[in-house]
């Protein structure tokens, strides 16, 4: 349940103009992004941390100004806003250097956060696993490193040394970057520990072996719903931005009884801070190494586009290619928020799609369309293991037994005194069952 907000904030969203009169993307300056659509999204991300959202404007900027990013008159014209408005924070949709945060903290005389900032407070309040909080507070205190200026002469500590040698003694923002610097040396060293557990994990999994599948997509885009309706979990998935921030393995059971294991990721969001994707990269390994990527995109949303092309930007910086791997499924989620003309067009826009990146019209909500795509996901796993043919005799249990827990199963039947099997598996354990049972693979 949200809180009850604590706080009026001043939204504002100061988007460099393109020469045509459209908001361009700080990152690749393509005309991507609805501007009303950014500015709702910084909105939402402010009430994500229970801020109450006085006015959400757009300051166009032509030219950004080093020291204030906007110009004099826009900071003058945004001051009056503020004080009428008795707002007591500004969030600033864009990446403010110290010296324009610093500067307009002054000239409007209250907080000011911007982007990274924000979102790395959403994520101080939403990890929940120890892996988690360690990563945002490691990212958080990369941040602060980056925030300490000199702008307190007079917490310098008293001389050092003796007699007229001594130089200044250490300053108060030294002092504050050794502490800071001594504690994201402990949090390291932490995070290797829980890092290392996770991979003994993982590395269990291999030896089952499991297979992942792991969700990934733009934040609020339905993900936590649909893990929540393949896998009859209960993860919290609500209308808001981060919702969920902890990564969240279950049993996916697939249509002929095969399982899997399905992974519910934090979700992306355009400009994510760079700490940020450093500090959940191990948590990300597990998109990073799964069998499949389903990439579920909120198919109803106006800035759909461009979602997906931040999404695509940020699995290009853990190294995957979504256009140069069969392992990526799209997912069109949302789609009981459209009508039955809309829902044909939809359909259509899906069947003149490449083959190579197949997509699938789902509604998390209600379950439609979440059949084909397990379907899916089942023939896509199968692709990449052996069907092979095998005799046991019906009195080794232990033989049986190995093979339900190794293998999927896909025939049974016994017959003098033997289960003729059809078993399908990966190509680890395929020279296991064909040494030691004398299984035969089929042809393709």
């Amino acid at each position: 349940m949200q809180n009850k907000p604590t706080g009026r904030a001043i939204v504002i969203g100061p988007y460099v103009r393109a020469r045509g009169g459209d908001a361009e993307t700080p990152r690749t300056g393509r005309t991507l992004r609805n501007t009303d659509a950014r500015l709702d999204e910084a909105a939402g991300l402010a009430r994500a941390i229970d801020l109450h959202v006085v006015q959400a404007i757009v300051a166009p900027v032509s030219q950004i100004r080093p020291a204030t990013y906007l110009g004099k008159g826009k900071v003058e014209e945004l001051k009056g806003l503020i004080v009428a408005d008795e707002a007591s924070l500004v969030v600033m949709d864009c990446a403010l250097s110290p010296i324009q945060q610093r500067n307009l903290e002054k000239a409007w005389g209250t907080k000011v956060l911007d982007r990274t900032g924000l979102i790395l407070e959403i994520f101080g309040r939403r990890a929940k696993t120890k892996e988690g909080a360690l990563q945002v507070e490691l990212a958080h205190l990369n941040y602060q490193r980056s925030r300490l200026v000199r702008s307190w002469t007079h917490l310098e500590r008293q001389r050092g040394g003796f007699g007229f040698m001594g130089g200044p003694g250490e300053t108060q923002i030294e002092a504050d970057r050794r502490l800071i610097g001594d504690r994201i040396t402990r949090l390291e060293s932490e995070l290797k520990k829980v890092q290392a557990t996770r991979r003994l994990h993982r590395a269990g999994r291999q030896r089952v072996p499991y297979r992942v599948v792991a969700l990934v997509g733009y934040t609020n885009a339905g993900k936590s719903t649909l893990f929540n309706r393949l896998t009859r979990a209960d993860v919290q998935a609500a209308d808001m931005l981060f919702a969920t921030l902890d990564p969240t393995l279950r049993s996916l059971v697939l249509p002929h009884g095969a399982k899997a294991m399905l992974s519910d990721t934090v979700g992306f969001i355009s400009n994510l801070p760079t700490q940020l994707v450093a500090a959940f990269r191990a948590t990300l390994e597990e998109v990073i190494e799964a069998d499949i990527l389903l990439h579920v995109r909120d198919i109803s949303h106006e800035d759909t586009e461009a979602q997906q092309h931040d999404v695509e930007t940020v699995l290009h910086q853990l190294g995957i290619d979504p256009g140069g791997t069969t392992r990526v499924l799209e997912v069109w989620n949302k789609i009981d928020r459209f009508d039955a003309d809309q829902r044909k067009d939809l359909e259509n826009i899906a069947a003149r799609r490449s083959t190579d990146v197949p997509c699938f019209l789902v509604s998390a909500e209600t379950g439609e369309g979440v059949e084909p795509l397990l379907a899916a996901i089942e023939d896509q796993l199968a692709a990449t293991r052996t069907t092979l043919d095998l005799s046991v005799d019906a009195s080794n249990g232990a033989a049986i037994s190995w093979l339900h827990r190794n293998s999927e199963v896909l025939a049974k039947e016994l017959r003098d005194g033997h289960y003729d099997m059809t078993v399908r598996v990966d190509e680890t354990k395929r020279d296991i069952l064909v040494n030691k049972y004398g299984a035969v693979p089929r042809p393709l």
